[in-house]
């Protein structure tokens, strides 16, 4: 483990060990209320939706894009991801304190 408690992994070599590394990422995370899909180990789906060097994404109950972020580092915006999460879930929507 880490100094900060969050595991310590190496990039994982098979679909097998990225799947257990994202189990134990959503447990430590406390996520697993929300679903997550993993990658392959090719990363078709990183490539095919140009997320590097960084960009938020959020794939709708219908399959669809919900939200998508600018690139990053300046279209990087996770309240706004988290509005959009938010919506998504039918949640109401926080206004910031400013």
């Amino acid at each position: 483990m880490g100094g900060d408690g969050m595991p310590i992994v190496e990039d994982p070599l098979s679909l097998e060990e990225r799947n257990g590394v994202a189990a134990v990422c959503m447990t430590k995370l406390e996520l697993e209320p929300m679903p997550a899909l993993v990658d392959d180990v090719d990363d078709s789906v990183n490539k095919a939706y140009a997320a590097w060097p960084d960009r938020l994404y959020l794939v709708g109950k219908d399959g669809k894009i919900a939200y998508r972020g600018g690139p990053g580092p300046f279209g990087f915006d996770p309240d706004e991801l988290e509005t959009a999460i938010r919506g998504e879930l039918g949640l109401p929507v926080e206004v910031p304190e400013e």
